[in-house]
């Protein structure tokens, strides 16, 4: 250690789902620098930008360091017993007057697993309701859905390394090196060394051009892309027939539905050549090892959840799974958006995506926590929403998500936050959703409390505090803990640790878990008693009756939205390397001088006749919202359609997303969104409406 710093702490980081190690210096009592540590399994001693230098948020002056009450139409400083017992006689006496369902709560999937699990049993066990959501709902919930469906588990089927091993890897709806970027500097280098890159999206990604072949295909097609590579994979005798026969059941449905999409009539759809999608698929089917990944560009359609199943045939058909170099990989966004559900931060399971339904499972819970619950499931995140527009959701628990300015149909939300009695917002700044709690409670960053957070590889890795919640905010652990004793549910934990030795304890595919064995290495669920771990899923047998896994027979559909006369481009919306998300963290670094803020990007074709060039400012209008934008002109993107991030709430890109969602998991449909673009002067010209 180096004699400057009077500490190091070896954490993981707390921005994407990569799940890199780090090396975190304190002097002063602030944390001055970070480095890669160099035994990381994910990030083998490198890490981004965003990992190792935007930490300055975590000593930002406009922290909250106190909790804060609502006094008319702002906020007032006032003592932790006065904040606690204003939460807690608020929700006891709607739970009293309204019944505990008139009350739900939001985990924060920014926070460790023990977090994650303290809050869905406050919510459970201390107010008495399954209304527990957190914000996978919004992102990698139809992930989710498929996985267990296709194959029995929820998560990736290998890890990281296996790119290194793969020959082919198809990326589908995925920008690693903006959104993933040592995972996507990973995959540069795997593909210098030779593995073959095949990328599917809207845009030009910068690995497109360390890939084989670039496949331009619409927003809202994947699912006939996809079944355009099935068919051609069974068209031309591809498929891995001994696996099929040994390890799944319904193929025969797949076969006899993939002859309908043929490569030109995919063509038609996609606007992928017909001729691509051929080299792909005997690319792909061709390989000894092939792996695929996505992400968002993927799941955050009507039909993502679908697709998703559709990616696991193709995996299925050609043997893909179950072996080093073959995995299927998710790229899960926030830092434990895995973790916070599978540790039962859901309104329809406990840990391990065992169902409240199930008498035996939620009995066990509740001798456990000594309390009764019912049997059925709570609301997901949109009908808490529409619940306390309708007025039957009093109040809500948020924490450590922005939902007014994250999640879709932006006025909808804050007619429902506004809608509320009572809103409680567990933070680190002020922030949209803020804007109108009742009560805002100042809570700890990643380099501040102890914990693990489980990585897009189902990687549980441990969290180590670098140093102490600024002035009187506390870790949110001792919070979550401080409220459910409040609200009369007394928990018996001593630190984080006691918590993980209970979710082992409840939990039989986590039963060998413990901070002490999760080491500086790692460890990936499932974990046997004895703390062996599971790098590679489904090696023997899928997860499934009968141990095999199933195939899916879902036809392409037209996506929620589409261009016509009045809209005539489709929005796609994502990540820039140097931002992360609503950038409450990274606009407080010197990121924002990298990225001052949103551009919409639009190609040359659709930018002309709009007498749009860059720099110059357009509005942007969808069929529920506006928004005005800086313009980059740009043949990354394809023509027809425009792209932009949501990483500067004053754009509020949100506005423009309706309510179109995953028709299995209610994930909004943020990647397919019609649109009208014009000059902004050209709007200011048009005369005012009567």
């Amino acid at each position: 250690m180096s004699e400057r710093f009077e500490q190091t702490t070896t954490t993981t980081c707390g921005y994407c789902g990569v799940g890199c190690r780090l090396e975190a210096h304190r002097a002063d009592g602030n944390v001055v620098s970070i480095s890669p540590a160099l035994d990381g399994p994910a990030n083998k001693g490198h890490t981004c930008l965003k990992g190792r230098f935007a930490h300055q948020f975590a000593r930002s002056r406009d922290r909250l360091q106190a909790p804060l009450i609502r006094e008319g139409d702002g906020f007032r400083l006032a003592t932790w017993e006065e904040a606690i017992n204003k939460v807690s006689t608020a929700l006891n006496g709607i739970k009293a007057d309204h019944g505990p369902d008139a009350i739900a709560g939001l985990a924060s999937s920014r926070a460790t697993n023990e977090d994650c699990y303290v809050m869905q049993r406050m919510m459970r066990a201390a107010i008495g309701t399954h209304n527990i959501d957190n914000c996978s709902r919004v992102c990698h919930s139809p992930t989710s859905f498929a996985l267990r469906k296709s194959f029995g588990l929820s998560g990736a089927t290998g890890s990281f390394d296996d790119i290194e091993q793969a020959d082919v890897a198809l990326l589908i709806g995925v920008n690693p090196t903006q959104g993933h970027p040592v995972v996507g500097a990973r995959i540069k280098q795997a593909a210098l060394k030779g593995l073959k890159l095949i990328t599917a999206d809207p845009r030009r990604i910068e690995l497109a051009d360390y890939g084989r072949i670039h496949l331009g295909n619409r927003p809202g097609t994947n699912a006939a892309f996809v079944w355009g590579l099935i068919g051609v994979v069974i068209r031309d005798g591809l498929i891995d027939e001994d696996f099929i026969a040994r390890r799944t059941e319904g193929y025969q449905a797949v076969e006899e539905m993939a002859h309908t999409y043929t490569p030109e009539a995919v063509e038609e759809v996609t606007g992928v050549p017909a001729a691509d999608l051929e080299r792909a698929a005997h690319m792909y089917a061709g390989a000894d090892r092939a792996c695929i990944l996505w992400g968002l560009g993927v799941t955050e359609h009507k039909y993502g959840s679908e697709v998703v199943r559709l990616l696991c045939n193709l995996a299925l058909m050609t043997g893909n799974v179950g072996r080093p170099g073959a995995a299927l990989l998710p790229l899960r966004g926030q830092n434990n958006v895995q973790g916070s559900s599978d540790m039962g931060a859901l309104p329809d399971t406990f840990t391990d995506y065992r169902p409240v339904s199930d008498d035996a499972v939620t009995s066990m819970f509740e001798q456990r926590w000594g309390v009764e619950m019912k049997r059925e499931k709570g609301m997901k995140i949109p009908e808490m929403f529409d619940a306390a527009v309708a007025g039957g959701l009093k109040a809500m628990y948020i924490f450590g998500e922005d939902v007014a300015q994250t999640d879709p149909d932006t006025a909808h939300v804050a007619e429902a936050l506004e809608s509320l009695d009572f809103l409680v917002c567990q933070e680190i700044f002020e922030n949209e959703t803020t804007r109108y709690a009742d009560v805002i409670l100042p809570s700890s960053s990643f380099l501040e409390k102890t914990g693990t957070f489980t990585n897009a590889e189902r990687r549980l890795q441990l969290v180590e505090a670098a140093k102490e919640p600024p002035g009187e905010a506390k870790t949110d652990f001792e919070i979550l803990m401080t409220v459910s004793a409040a609200l009369g549910h007394e928990m018996e934990y001593e630190t984080p640790s006691d918590v993980m030795d209970e979710i082992a304890e409840m939990t039989p595919r986590y039963a060998g878990l413990s901070h002490e064995r999760i080491g500086r290495k790692g460890l990936m669920w499932p974990v046997a008693a004895d703390g062996t771990d599971s790098p590679i899923l489904y090696t023997d047998e899928f997860e499934l009756p009968g141990g095999k896994a199933h195939f899916a027979p879902l036809p392409y559909k037209e996506p929620g939205d589409a261009v016509d006369d009045d809209f005539q481009l489709i929005l796609v919306t994502g990540r820039r390397l140097e931002h992360y998300n609503a950038g409450t963290m990274t606009r407080r670094t010197g990121n924002v001088d990298l990225m001052t803020g949103d551009v919409l990007e639009i190609h040359p074709d659709d930018a002309a006749p709009r007498d749009l060039d860059d720099g110059g400012i357009a509005t942007v209008t969808s069929r529920v919202g506006e928004i005005k934008l800086p313009v980059q002109v740009t043949d990354r993107i394809e023509p027809g359609h425009v792209f932009t991030t949501f990483h500067f709430p004053e754009v509020r890109t949100n506005l423009l997303v309706g309510q179109s969602s995953d028709v299995n998991t209610s994930c909004p449909e943020y990647k397919v969104i019609a649109v009208s673009v014009e000059h902004a002067q050209d709007r200011e010209r048009e005369p005012a409406l009567a």
